[in-house]
C-alpha cells in the first residue's frame, strides 16, 4: 500500500502530481441537486488543505475526495508555498494558525500576490473577522469558517465559492 504522505512531499520540485484520490472516510453523500451538480464537475475541482493537524487534515482531504474533489495536504505553510508556487488549485482550504516560521496570513499574502483564487480560512481566533473584512475582498474568493466546524458546513463553503469562483 502506498504512503499517502509520500505523494505530498515536494523536494526540491519533486513530482508535482500532487491531487490524489484516496478514500473516503465514511463521508455521506450529497442530496440537493445543486450538491449533485456540484459533485458532478468536482472531479475537475482541485483544493489544497493547508492544516498543521495531521488528523483534521486527513479528516477533510478524505470527505472532499468522497465528494470527487482532488485534494493535496500541505502541513505547514512552507509546503503550501511550494505547492502554489507550482500547481494552483480551484480553492483553499487554509488554517490560519499554522505552526512553524510561515502562518496562514503569510501564506495568503504571497498567495495575492499573483492569484485571487478562492481561499477558505479556518481559525479558532475569534479576531479574525475583523481583520478579514480590512482585506476589502469579496466572500467568493475570501471567507471564514470558524473552528470547530461541522463537515456538511464545510462542504457548503466549498460548494459555494466554487460557484461564484471569479474565474
Amino acid at each position: 500500500m502506498q504512503d499517502n504522505n509520500a505523494v505530498y512531499a515536494l523536494p526540491d520540485g519533486g513530482n508535482m502530481s500532487i491531487w490524489n484520490n484516496s478514500t473516503a472516510y465514511g463521508a455521506k453523500s450529497l442530496t440537493s441537486k445543486m450538491q449533485k451538480q456540484v459533485r458532478e464537475q468536482a472531479s475537475s475541482y482541485h483544493i489544497l488543505v493547508v492544516e498543521d493537524d495531521s488528523s483534521l487534515a486527513n479528516l477533510e482531504a478524505g470527505i472532499l475526495n468522497a465528494q470527487g474533489y482532488l485534494v493535496a495536504i500541505a502541513s505547514n505553510g512552507e509546503m503550501a508555498i511550494t505547492i502554489l508556487e507550482h500547481n494552483l488549485p480551484d480553492l483553499v482550504l487554509l488554517d490560519l494558525d499554522l505552526s512553524g516560521t510561515i502562518n496562514g496570513w503569510d501564506v495568503l499574502q504571497m498567495l495575492r500576490t499573483y492569484s485571487r483564487t478562492p481561499v477558505l480560512l479556518t481559525s479558532a481566533e475569534s479576531s479574525v473577522n475583523r481583520q478579514i473584512r480590512f482585506r476589502g475582498e469579496s466572500r467568493s474568493t475570501l471567507d471564514l469558517l470558524p473552528k470547530p466546524f461541522l463537515m456538511q458546513t464545510l462542504l457548503k463553503r466549498i460548494e459555494r465559492m466554487l460557484t461564484k469562483a471569479p474565474y
